[in-house]
């Protein structure tokens, strides 16, 4: 199996430093508030002195089985306190590729992939000089160079790649201008990820802990990957540790000067945490599958670990905690040893929900002892995207995973080899890699003077209209499937969809979209003797995926996303209101009174709050919503005018024409409404950041002019030749 397909965050790792000494609590060191910690939230009434935010992998709030409990339906002591005391929206949508680290970051920066340089993860392509390409991995600290984990990158643009080729700003800036402490537990990229550039960068190549990796790797990974803290200027955890380390922002908007991090459990830990190592919400020692004291992995993190680190920076006076939960749908072993895909309702699933929820109990009560809650406190729970189980149904007919457990026969994807499938069924032999996934984006070589191929070479255009009319013998159904390959889209659908960065290396030639049941690799074998030679379904193990995503079926495009606490009307599930993941970030920063140095392409849900919440000019406008949901369904990768625009896109890579015409004809309409979309949606976000975070009037007149332009492209989309 490809090593980054997972929706896991299977990855490399290394982390910063620091230590400290705080006043002993019941649970080990005392609780501040903002206040009384230099950290200066402005929210509305001055309410909101603590930030919790909770990030899932693959958490569903819909059935996978409409006779099995949801996720969040066998969690309901999170569920019960969102709906009871805030707004879940289950309207929610990722972006694409819609994978664990697009989910994150889009989440994080709010705004979509063409502006932070992760469209395809958690691992991508990116091509060579000489035409080839190799693999890339989406996890690496937000400061790093493309991470290559098989040596030195021929591409040295940022990891983190913003529109204007810099690296892109970074999420905790306003909470450390504000004098907030800023924590992070496995959230991606604003910790260490990897010990091979990671560390260098953070510490330096010969310093101490480069030497203790290169010593111990084990060891050094679970003493420097995957926590840290981004210190306020003034913060007392830093000032109390000998282990801080500058926290650098070369590229960041207005500077970023005169900050200090703490990155890895090892001088983490003792700022957190009085005395002993840490432990988890059960108390037990956190360690990974082999025993290093430490950061356990990120697949380690499951919910009594994650939230165990939030409580316990919550109670350290770091009022800003951002965190990562490992999914529930995978059975994880000790800290992440092995992989083994539950179905739903399978014995081993509907345990592990129970412990998340057990854990989730544990950790409301905690904080509530703490004086940490719904009214002095913005809870944000999420998830990084949706995804589609791949098995045979369940026996016995109509069991629920409660009272009548499911059984499967068959669980995991149909594994299967793009490149030798091409080959057999259409003879040709283009030489091309795939990003292993559901939506397997092609690179097809290049040359040394050539080595990105256009978009209109016939090399590529043949290989378009073949996967186009791919088919195979399904192994879950032994029927042969037709047009397995759903969607496709080249630089001019994938730039409609935010999928084109400022670094043309690591643009696929083309992205395929394909049946949710499917993942594609590409090998350089030859043709495939029996249908089962290139697709077949893995025997069931302890690696075993079964979780697809990365597609555009509704089931991987929706997610959910729930608020609680001072400025958030208590709606319960709220399954009207469309958003997707970059709204989080303008929600999250007005309800707490800061604001980015940037322009989001989220927008403020202000359908969500209430009172003094709700910024004047927002209040006082008559179409602040109306424009704020057109323009989401003309911006959004996964609203009406990409879908539109992507079956467009499918109808004229498929084509086959004299002088490819349809192509050429479709296309160029595709282009010219997107440039059109891109110069409307610029003006919507200035009409609706200006209203939210500047004091702007909002121009009621200049917004319904907006709204009328955007339908009217709306319209013209749906009306392209699909």
């Amino acid at each position: 199996m490809p090593t980054f397909q997972s929706s896991q965050r299977s990855r490399m790792h290394l982390l910063f430093v620091f230590s400290a000494f705080l006043m002993i609590t019941p649970f080990g060191v005392a609780a501040a508030s903002s206040n009384g910690s230099g950290c200066q939230l402005q929210s509305p009434k001055s309410n909101i002195h603590h930030v919790i935010y909770i990030q899932f992998d693959n958490t569903h709030f819909r059935r996978d089985n409409p006779n099995v409990p949801s996720d969040l339906e066998q969690m309901p002591h999170l569920l019960n306190f969102i709906t009871s005391h805030g707004t879940l929206l289950s309207n929610d949508h990722t972006a694409l590729i819609s994978h664990t680290a697009t989910g994150i970051l889009t989440s994080l920066a709010g705004v979509y992939p063409d502006r932070m340089g992760q469209p395809v993860s958690n691992s991508f392509r990116y091509f060579k000089t000489d035409g080839t390409t190799r693999t890339g991995v989406s996890f690496a600290y937000w400061t790093a160079p493309l991470f290559d984990p098989a040596g030195s990158s021929t591409d040295t643009t940022p990891e983190m790649i913003n529109e204007n080729g810099k690296i892109a700003p970074a999420p905790w800036v306003p909470f450390a201008r504000a004098g907030c402490d800023f924590g992070a537990v496995a959230t991606a990229n604003t910790v260490l990820e990897n010990t091979a550039i990671d560390i260098p960068i953070v510490f330096g190549p010969n310093s101490e802990e480069a030497a203790e990796v290169a010593a111990d790797p084990a060891q050094g990974f679970a003493d420097f990957v995957g926590i840290g803290v981004h210190c306020a200027q003034g913060s007392a955890v830093c000032a109390a540790s000998s282990h801080v380390r500058p926290d650098l922002l070369p590229d960041e908007p207005g500077g970023y000067s005169g900050f200090s991090g703490l990155f890895g459990a090892k001088y983490v830990n003792p700022v957190i945490k009085a005395s002993g190592p840490m432990t988890d919400l059960n108390g037990n020692v956190i360690q990974d599958a082999t025993g290093h004291i430490g950061f356990p992995g990120f697949d380690g993190m499951e919910a009594t670990v994650s939230l165990s680190y939030v409580a316990q920076m919550q109670e350290a006076g770091i009022p800003v905690t951002y965190a990562y939960v490992s999914d529930a749908h995978d059975g994880h072993g000790t800290s992440g040893n092995i992989h083994f895909a539950y179905g739903p309702g399978e014995a081993g699933y509907v345990q592990q929900l129970h412990d998340y929820d057990v854990a989730f109990q544990k950790f409301f009560d905690r904080l509530e002892a703490d004086g940490i809650n719904r009214k002095n406190t913005l809870f944000v729970f999420t998830v990084d995207e949706g995804d589609h189980f791949a098995g045979d149904q369940p026996t016995p007919a109509g069991c629920d995973g409660v009272t009548t457990p499911c059984n499967y026969n068959r669980v995991g994807e149909i594994n299967a080899d793009l490149r030798r499938m091409t080959l057999t069924q259409s003879g040709d032999s283009t030489v091309f890699s795939v990003h292993s996934d559901d939506a397997p984006t092609v690179y097809v070589n290049g040359t040394s003077t050539q080595p990105l191929r256009d978009q209109t070479d016939p090399v590529v255009r043949s290989l378009e209209r073949e996967l186009a009319q791919l088919n195979w013998l399904n192994p879950y159904t032994n029927v042969v499937e037709n047009n397995i390959m759903v969607a496709l889209a080249d630089h001019t659908g994938m730039k409609t969809l935010h999928m084109v960065t400022a670094d043309p290396f690591r643009t696929p030639t083309f992205t395929p979209f394909a049946d949710p049941n499917w993942f594609f690799f590409a090998t350089g074998g030859g043709i495939c003797v029996t249908p089962s030679d290139c697709a077949f379904i893995p025997a069931r193990s302890s690696q075993s995926f079964a979780w697809n995503h990365g597609d555009i079926q509704d089931e991987i495009a929706s997610t959910w996303a729930g608020y609680v606490g001072p400025g958030v009307e208590g709606r319960g599930v709220d399954s009207r209101t469309w958003s997707d993941h970059t709204d989080l970030r303008p929600t999250i920063l007005n309800l707490v009174g800061l604001k980015d140095d940037y322009v989001h392409d989220g927008r403020l849900i202000a359908e969500i709050l209430e009172g003094n919440s709700v910024p004047k000019a927002v209040k006082r406008s008559e179409s602040f919503i109306a424009l704020a949901r057109t323009y989401k369904q003309l911006n959004a990768p996964f609203g009406q005018f990409a879908m539109d625009t992507l079956k467009s896109s499918t109808f004229a890579l498929a084509s086959n024409d004299a002088g490819d015409a349809t192509y050429n004809s479709v296309e160029g309409q595709i282009q010219s409404l997107t440039s059109q979309r891109d110069a409307v949606s610029t003006q919507m976000k200035a009409l609706l950041e200006g209203a939210t975070f500047n004091g702007q009037s909002f121009s009621d007149a200049k917004a319904r002019a907006l709204i009328a332009q955007g339908v009217w492209l709306m319209v013209q989309a749906h009306a392209l030749p699909h």
